[in-house]
This record gives C-alpha cells, sequence and structure tokens, in this order.
C-alpha cells in the first residue's frame, strides 16, 4: 500500500516511508542504460511543484491515514491553482486562511454579543426612567394600585436587564474575545515553518535536477568518447575513457546523494504536515464547541430573563384581576362624600 513520502507518528500510520522517489528512479534508469534517453515509458512517481507523488496511471489508491474522519491530515497535500491569479496556494495555506477566519468569526461574534449588551443596557435605562413618569399617578383605587404596579414592574423589568447585560459581558462577550488571545501569532509561527520545510524541498530537488542533468552530460560524453575510439574517429586514448568513466560515476554518486538529501527533506516536511495539521484540526474543534457552548449560555441567559420579566408581570396580573369598579366608586363615595339628603320641592 502506497502513501505520502516521510514518516508519521507510527500510532497514526503503522507503516514505514515509501522509498524509490522519482529521481532515484530516473538515476536507476540513466545507470542501466547505454543511452540516457532511454526510460521506461511510465514511472511510479511523479512530481508537481517540488512534491512528489505516486503516478496516478501506475499506483493503487492510498490508503487514507485516518478514514472516515474527514481530517486535516488527509486532504491537502497537493496545491490548488490561486482563483485570484496564477499561482498556486498551498493546501496548507488553505487550512491556514480557514484557521484565520475562524478567529476573525470568533471577533465578530463577540461584537455582536457586545451590541446586544448595549441595547439592553439602553432598555433597561428607558425603562427605569419611564417607571419615574408621573403621568396617571393620581388614578385611585383598585385600578390605581394596578397602575401603581405597572409603573414598579418597569423598574423591576429594567433591573432584571441590566443583570442580564452584565452576565452576557461575563459569561459569553469575553469568553468569546480572550479564548486563544495568541491565536493569530501561533498561526503565524506554524505557517513559517511550514513555508520554510517547503522551501528546502524546493531547494534539494532543484539540486536533484542539475545533478540529474551533469549526470547526463557526463554519460553522453563517455558514450561519445567510447564510439570515437571503436571506430577510430579519435586519437582518445584508454585513459581517457577512464576518466570520463569516473567522472560519469562520481555525477551518479552526486545524484543519488541529492536524491537522498531530497528524500530526508520531503520526509520532514511530510511529518510536520501531518503534526501541524492535526493540531489545526483539533483547534478548529476546540473553537466551535466553545463558541457553541458560550452560545447556549447565551439562550440559557435568555430564558433566565424571560422568567424574571414574567415574574415581574404577575403582581401586576394579580392586581387588575382584583379591580372592582363597584368597590373602587364604594370608597371613594365614603372619602368624599359631601351629604346623602336630596333636595325636595318647594312648598308654599
Amino acid at each position: 500500500m502506497q502513501r505520502p513520502p516521510g514518516n508519521a507518528p507510527a500510532v497514526l500510520l503503522g507503516f514505514q516511508p515509501a522509498l524509490a522517489l522519482t529521481g532515484a528512479l530516473c538515476l536507476q534508469q540513466n545507470l542501466g542504460s547505454s543511452s540516457p534517453g532511454k526510460k521506461q515509458s511510465k514511472e511510479n512517481t511523479i512530481t508537481i511543484n517540488c512534491v512528489t507523488f505516486p503516478h496516478p496511471d501506475t499506483m493503487p489508491e492510498q490508503q487514507l491515514l485516518k478514514p472516515t474522519e474527514w481530517s486535516y491530515c488527509d486532504y491537502f497535500w497537493a496545491d490548488k491553482k490561486d482563483p485570484q491569479g496564477n499561482g498556486t496556494v498551498a493546501g496548507f495555506e488553505l487550512l491556514l486562511q480557514k484557521q484565520l477566519k475562524g478567529k476573525q468569526m470568533q471577533k465578530e461574534m463577540s461584537e455582536f454579543i457586545r451590541e446586544r449588551i448595549k441595547i439592553e443596557e439602553e432598555y433597561a435605562k428607558n425603562l427605569a426612567k419611564l417607571s419615574q413618569n408621573s403621568l396617571a399617578a393620581q388614578e385611585e383605587g383598585s385600578l390605581g394600585e394596578a397602575w401603581a404596579q405597572v409603573k414598579k414592574s418597569l423598574a423591576d423589568e429594567a433591573e432584571v436587564h441590566l443583570k442580564f447585560s452584565a452576565k452576557l459581558h461575563s459569561e459569553v462577550e469575553k469568553p468569546l474575545m480572550n479564548f486563544r488571545e495568541n491565536f493569530k501569532k501561533d498561526m503565524k509561527k506554524c505557517d513559517h515553518h511550514i513555508a520554510d520545510l517547503r522551501k528546502q524541498l524546493a531547494s534539494r530537488y532543484a539540486s536533484v535536477e542539475k545533478a540529474r542533468k551533469a549526470l547526463t552530460e557526463r554519460q553522453r560524453d563517455l558514450e561519445m568518447k567510447t564510439q570515437q575510439l571503436e571506430i577510430k574517429l579519435s586519437n582518445k586514448t584508454e585513459e581517457d575513457i577512464k576518466k570520463a568513466r569516473r567522472k560519469s560515476t562520481q555525477a551518479g554518486d552526486d545524484l543519488m546523494r541529492c536524491v537522498d538529501l531530497y528524500n530526508q527533506a520531503q520526509s520532514k516536511w511530510f511529518e510536520e504536515m501531518v503534526t501541524t495539521t492535526l493540531e489545526l484540526e483539533r483547534l478548529e474543534v476546540e473553537r466551535v464547541e466553545m463558541i457553541r457552548q458560550h452560545l447556549c449560555q447565551y439562550t440559557q441567559l435568555r430564558h433566565e430573563t424571560d422568567m424574571f420579566n414574567q415574574s415581574t408581570v404577575e403582581p401586576v396580573d394579580q392586581l387588575l384581576r382584583k379591580v372592582d369598579p363597584a368597590k373602587d366608586r364604594e370608597l371613594w363615595v365614603r372619602e368624599h362624600k359631601t351629604g346623602n339628603i336630596r333636595p325636595v320641592d318647594m312648598e308654599i
């Protein structure tokens, strides 16, 4: 079973890194043939943007590192064409952009809750102010008591909304704002680390290509001198042939060394990609779960506010049920009556 080159944690992968990348295969072909131009019809690997992958025409489908989980570590190895230009964007860069966007969304959610707090505070302030209004303060009787309770309920409701806004700040807004305060700085470190490894990989790949070209030239020179000697077209001696052969052998050794260094660089990049993408995945799960919990807290506080508001209205309901126009009339008459003797006709 094939997989991307390099090593990953043994617990995760359970098998050894793949060997024989493009450079090594080409080296074997060149060294084993008298003609550098002759190559196998199909190679087992293909190199794209300095990263070596199994050739799709010759390799079976790879087993995912974390099957069924849609993990970051399985789906972001290749580069993607940049929709804004002609270049490409590394898979890791896409993951990084998602993380930074997630942090921005979290910040905007916090700002949204802050605006909600401002609305609650302003609402509470206006309710408290309205509760002190003197309009209809002279209403009497049971209706007057109910009206007074309506105004008092506004003051109670204002207090409820002030407490709600305070809890929103301490239990929702502040945690959202403070979560992973160093997140952007940490992501920048990860970005630079992976980018440096990718640059090193590109440098090692360039060295392989340079060494491959040098080997081809040395082999071509050796083949040409050998043919000239065989057909007596040159006075090249056997010593010249040996010298060309030594240079060709040295070029082959250089190519193998460059391929080995390239493989090491790609293995290191692979390891760090697996480790870092899994960390990004963990942070994203943590972020989403944290936001979910605090939004649940928001809804719970909102339910409590509704219940408290209902409790401020209940005394009003009770007094409204006790409003009795006949009783009010009796009380008012008793207090303000001027006499119960009615007028009669005048007598002559």
